[in-house]
């Protein structure tokens, strides 16, 4: 159970980022949400990035559908609704990262075009009811879609109407992961607000900054949220075992088919089997990457917490958290500044967010107050890191368009809603938008 904790762990020369964007896809000409199958459909997007860029189809048993392409430590992936998702290698730089990001959208471009494809860097599908959208055929999406449900009202809407962008870090020790996660679950709802990008809902704004928030506030409360048992100071990887541990399974794979195990916890299921079957290390493996808090623990530490952004202000996720969690006296500033909150203070704050944004208070002060200051730190961090592109800059330009919008503590939403006309169609609106449309 532990292994796969300490087997991650890697010196400071070693670490990396890795950024996961997702995108939501719609038809140019009437805004409908694009389906899985068809000729202009998701998988044959996934098709032409195959035949055209080298990238290797996978499927999840030799007669499944194309659910996934690969292309060195790169992947494409789906999510239940047919959002795309790039899930980026393991990079040294944020230029690196934004390299990686904009050759994907260049790849994507003729595609789309030729396909009549937009993709959207929200948080929420802003037209589609959850009727409309279809649904990709993973195995696992099968079970989720009944389970979910059952345990909380937006389970639906996370699965097939959010889009998020994550960042991945590595740690050192047990020690600098559990220093990682703790700073990461405090700041994650002031990090959450400065990336709110998900204003509407079904066509119309909804005078919230982040429904995506909204809906991941009633999910599952058996695998979400920020921990609670995080929060101690003597906090270890065994702590985060033993929570995976109590959480139900969805069900676990054998000869290539899934077999439903809704409700039953991991530790019953290493204890007594189900049908016959016992656990082995893979169904572990499998359970961690179905667990869905603000931050989460694998072999790498999760950060995922923000909306999805349009192509500008995908980096700046990776290089704000980078300069937080990658320099010393960064780290060491960030824990300073969040000494003292508790995890009830930061779940108050993050139930806020969705309506408030950077308006929400936290301990006594405005969202804005402290992602100014956090800003600050990553921007230290990211100086005395001083990964310079061939221009000779650092990673701080990655944060100017952030910077920019803290300064007047506005979020992404909020600038998006100043472009807005609500008297005229949203889509046409959307699609001229760079602050909504990636190509």
């Amino acid at each position: 159970m532990l292994a796969p904790f300490h087997q991650a762990e890697k010196p400071a020369s070693r670490w990396r980022v890795g950024t996961e964007a997702e995108k939501l896809g719609v038809r140019v000409a009437d805004g409908a949400p694009v389906p899985y199958e068809g000729e202009t459909g998701v998988r044959a997007v996934l098709a032409a990035l195959a035949d055209r860029h080298g990238w290797r189809v996978e499927r999840e048993h030799e007669a499944g559908e194309v659910i996934a392409l690969r292309r060195g430590d790169a992947s494409i992936t789906l999510e239940p609704g047919g959002q795309l998702e790039l899930s980026g290698a393991p990079l040294r730089t944020i230029h690196e990262t934004c390299a990686e990001i904009r050759g994907h959208m260049e790849e994507l471009r003729d595609i789309s075009d030729e396909l009549g494809i937009a993709w959207l860097g929200l948080g929420f599908h802003p037209l589609a009811t959850q009727r409309e959208l279809p649904w990709v055929p993973k195995l696992r999406y099968a079970i989720m879609r009944e389970y979910l449900p059952t345990r909380g009202a937006m389970g639906l809407d996370m699965m097939r109407r959010t889009a998020t962008v994550q960042a991945n870090f590595d740690y050192a020790s047990e020690a600098d992961a559990a220093r990682k996660l703790r700073v990461s679950l405090a700041i994650a709802p002031i990090v959450g607000a400065m990336f709110a990008n998900s204003p509407f809902v079904e066509g119309r704004a909804t005078g919230e900054r982040s429904r995506r928030a909204r809906v991941w506030l009633d999910v599952d409360p058996d695998r979400t949220g920020l921990l609670p048992f995080a929060w101690r100071d003597d906090f270890g990887y065994r702590d985060y075992v033993e929570w995976a541990l109590d959480v139900p399974m969805f069900g676990f794979k054998r000869g290539g088919e899934l077999v439903a195990n809704t409700g039953q916890p991991f530790r019953a299921f290493l204890k007594d089997g189900y049908r016959g079957h016992e656990a082995t290390t893979y169904d572990w493996q499998t359970h961690l990457n179905t667990l869905f808090p603000e931050v989460r623990l694998k072999n790498i530490l999760e950060i995922r917490c923000a909306d999805s952004q349009a192509t500008a202000q995908v980096c700046a996720l990776p290089a704000l958290l980078q300069g937080i969690l990658y320099d010393e006296r960064a780290l060491d500033a960030a824990q300073a500044l969040v000494r003292g909150l508790d995890h009830d203070a930061v779940q108050a704050a993050r139930a806020e967010v969705p309506g408030a944004g950077l308006r929400a208070r936290l301990a006594g002060r405005e969202l804005a107050e402290w992602a100014s200051e956090l800003l600050a730190i990553a921007e230290g961090g990211l100086e005395r890191l001083a990964h310079l592109d061939a221009d000779g800059r650092d990673e701080r330009i990655h944060l100017a368009s952030l910077r920019a919008l803290v300064e007047r503590g506005a979020t992404p939403a909020d600038a998006l809603l100043e472009e807005i006309d609500p008297e005229r169609p949203l889509l046409p609106q959307l699609l001229a938008s760079e602050r909504a449309r990636l190509l």
